[in-house]
């Protein structure tokens, strides 16, 4: 028979509070453990499975996602695709908009004033947003 794990020695192994295994446990996102004693025990193909849940928290995946991830893996299909397709529009967007910040941001570092609220450049984006326009249209102003 494999070795067992506790879950203190799955936390050790995989780096994960045990608080977190037992949550994700209610989750369903890692398969209940057989008991012995009344302890929980692991088969060491576990701390694979949350080697698979941090990578997929590391890109993005919300809990959710993830749980989802994990189901639609395990069906025939290619179901995980179609959340792989929503999550890069998500990040694609999200960089986007991180690319936009950073540029307003550089800019105000570039900016000649000593009071940021002397700035024409930056007033304008203030009134500009005031009028509903998003950062990036305002830092066109």
């Amino acid at each position: 028979m494999d070795e067992q794990l506790t879950i203190g020695e799955l936390a050790e192994r995989t780096g994960v509070a045990t608080s977190a295994l037992r949550y994700w446990e209610e989750l369903g996102l890692i398969p209940a453990p057989e008991r012995v004693s009344g302890q929980r025990r692991y088969p060491p193909s576990a701390a694979e499975r949350v080697a698979v849940i941090l990578l997929l928290r590391e890109v993005g995946l919300a809990l959710r996602e993830v749980r989802t991830f994990i189901a639609a893996r395990s069906e025939p299909g290619d179901g995980w695709r179609e959340l792989y397709r929503r999550k890069l529009a998500e990040l694609d967007e999200r960089i986007a908009r991180a690319q936009v910040a950073r540029t307003a941001i550089a800019h105000g570092m570039a900016c000649p004033h000593e009071n940021v609220f002397e700035c024409p450049a930056f007033t304008g984006a203030v009134r500009a947003r005031l009028a509903g326009a998003s950062l990036e249209e305002a830092h066109q102003h």
